[in-house]
């Protein structure tokens, strides 16, 4: 298993030397426009201090052997902190900042949901349609009938929710499978070779391949490429300019992008570009938070989509028991993660007015690492 080349103690006093930017109390730009500062919170978010940031993420990082992350944290729509850690690249030495970007995996899903939601709003599309088949969105776009049994049932909520009946994330994931197949020849062979299991509506099936074929419906209903649709009705909306879909080498490594470790794997090795709407996009943390405070359903800062738009996105309806619209729900929790050999990544919108996201670039298989970034937030703010 890989090793730091730099002893605990030193990067400890590297990143407590070099934890300059600090953001505190920076407001979000709506539409490109700053918002005026609020009074500074003081629960929770104004507990964090340098040090008690740093202990905290730098415990995570040495026990998983972690080169460098990036953490933000909003409250009631105002950034309160945001901070990169270690290192972007071990072999330049360069040192994350906040400004980093990294691979966000499958916390692509909800931006294509909440691009899906906003096409609705304009009557572009209703989630009710049917995605193969006569008269239906896709139409003959991937392959003539007939389809493997159920594929012409398939509608636009049936792919946002995870219950289209099969396809899911598992060792025969289509989306990892014919590396060498661009998106149409994947989905033209998907829907006539790999077949459901099951009706659907009826079964909850985390599927990759799914939020795939979503990101060919926006660019069949939008007439733009699914990167270009998704910062016209998404991220410009938020002010984002930087998110982008990754590139698939590190010869492809964008200016201000990390670099990615594997643990007995191969960063590398996947065919990224072909992921953008389920697990492609590149942000920052800020990025992260940025969005998350304008689907959040709070007033302070205003949303993307109307409030009946945001109840669908994060209403859990049968068979999913844990599943919105591009989300994970848990109460009044929304969250999402996402991991890819040498990236991990988490983001939350919490009930009080709390949002969060932490980047890493690097990961190894272990679920107590994916439950200990999920609640590093949480025991920084000492919750």
């Amino acid at each position: 298993m890989p090793t730091h080349s730099w002893n605990v103690i030193n990067r400890r006093s590297f990143v407590r030397a070099s934890l300059a930017g600090l953001g505190l109390g920076l407001p979000f730009s709506h539409r490109g426009a700053a918002i005026s500062p609020k009074p500074p919170q003081q629960d929770p978010a104004a507990i964090l201090t340098k040090s008690a940031s740093c202990e905290v993420v730098l415990t995570f990082m040495d026990k998983y052997s972690v080169p460098g992350m990036s953490v933000a944290i909003a409250k009631n729509g105002q950034l309160q902190y945001s901070e990169g850690f270690g290192y972007s690249d071990k072999d330049t030495r360069e040192k994350t900042t906040t400004h980093h970007l990294f691979r966000i995996a499958s916390i692509s899903k909800p931006f294509t949901a909440v691009a899906i939601m906003r096409l609705a709003e304009e009557r572009k599309v209703r989630l009710s349609d049917r995605v193969f088949g006569s008269a239906s969105l896709l139409g003959s776009d991937y392959g003539q009938p007939p389809f493997k049994r159920y594929v012409d049932e398939i509608t636009v909520e049936h792919l946002m929710t995870h219950t289209a009946g099969g396809w899911t994330n598992n060792g025969g994931d289509p989306m990892f499978r014919h590396q060498e197949f661009d998106h149409r020849a994947l989905i033209t062979w998907t829907i006539s070779k790999v077949g459901l299991k099951y009706r659907p509506g009826t079964q909850f099936a985390y599927s990759n391949f799914g939020y795939c074929v979503l990101g060919r419906v926006i660019e069949k209903v939008t007439g733009l490429p699914y990167e270009a649709a998704v910062q016209k009705y998404v991220l410009d909306a938020c002010g984002i300019h930087r998110m982008k879909v990754g590139g698939n080498t590190l010869a492809e490594r964008v200016a201000d992008e990390v670099a990615y470790y594997g643990h007995h794997e191969n960063p590398y090795g996947w065919n990224l570009r072909r992921m953008d709407s389920h697990g492609g996009w590149i942000a920052s943390a800020s990025d992260l938070v940025n969005f998350l405070v304008r689907v959040d359903s709070f007033d302070s800062v205003p949303d993307l989509l109307g409030v009946d738009s945001i109840r669908s996105m994060t209403e859990v309806a049968a068979p999913s028991t844990s599943y919105g619209k591009g989300w994970f729900i848990n109460g009044s929790k929304w969250w999402h993660g996402g991991s890819l050999p040498g990236a991990l990544s988490n983001m939350a919108r919490m009930g009080d007015g709390l949002c969060w996201a932490v980047l890493a670039n690097s990961r190894q298989q272990k679920r107590q690492m994916y439950e200990d970034l999920e609640s590093l937030v949480p025991r920084m703010l000492r919750l």
